[in-house]
């Protein structure tokens, strides 16, 4: 099943895909652009892969680490389906990164990889934004490239994980402005998601809600301001995002 959460008429609900929008729990339709998409969990722990295909890691000229590449994100990083994401004036290349989300769905702590995927409750998408400008070097991202308030976007659905037939083998692409950017599969990711469950709850405990954002895909380029960016994961729907100006954001 698919599912969001969506504000409207000054409460939060539940929500559902539609043909002529979406569907309230209470039975309401409304277009999408009558409703504030918000994140379709609430978000615990972010956990973010850096450098997790090999073509993008090639593609940033970036030799495979030995063990996968992994930061913490904020919550206020999070935005919804149809916000807008904020680029500096001072910046010279700031780019998307279509992601599959995995959504923990039980404790885990010590799991192997045999029974890791037992621990998810499902996944949605995310299009994790990066300022490369700001980037320190590949181990240490800096909390400005990838702690922004607004530049992670979920959604616009959370979808069980009993209702993806194969997890390994998603097809990810993104387009700017209507024009396909990147492309990529899952079957393609370098350390998969048996293992990253197995590697993070070896040191730490998982709990329901934490998000792992598994890296993304050769094709970025860069992003300005009133730029749209699509990014959809087969299966679980089309995640849309614009890019704002600082003077969008009353800034000077």
């Amino acid at each position: 099943m698919m599912r969001g959460r969506v504000a409207y008429a000054g409460a939060i609900h539940d929500a559902y895909p539609h043909s002529e929008g979406v569907l309230l729990a209470d039975g309401r339709v409304c277009r999408e652009d009558q409703v504030v998409w918000l994140s379709p969990i609430e978000v615990g722990t972010i956990f973010a892969l850096g450098l997790n295909y090999a073509e993008h890691a090639k593609e940033l000229q970036f030799n495979k680490q030995e063990e996968p590449l992994v930061f913490l994100k904020g919550p206020g990083t999070v935005l919804g389906h149809r916000g807008f994401t904020r680029r500096p004036a001072d910046v010279a290349f700031m780019h998307y990164e279509c992601e599959l989300a995995v959504v923990i769905g039980q404790v885990a702590r010590h799991v192997t990889r045999d029974n890791a995927m037992q621990h998810v409750a499902g996944y949605t998408i995310a299009n994790d934004y990066a300022i490369r400008d700001y980037l320190e070097n590949y181990y240490r991202p800096n909390l400005r490239v990838k702690n922004r308030d607004g530049g992670t976007v979920l959604g616009p659905w959370f979808v069980d994980a009993a209702d993806v037939e194969d997890v390994s083998q998603l097809e990810l692409r993104t387009f700017v402005n209507g024009t396909l950017q990147q492309r990529g599969n899952t079957r393609d990711l370098v350390t998969d998601i048996p293992a990253l469950i197995e590697y993070l709850s070896s040191f730490m405990t998982l709990a329901p809600g934490d998000v792992i954002l598994t890296g993304t895909p050769e094709g970025i380029v860069n992003v300005n301001a009133g730029d749209e960016v699509v990014c959809e994961i087969e299966g679980l729907g089309r995640l849309v995002n614009t890019i704002a100006s600082d003077a969008d954001f009353g800034r000077a």
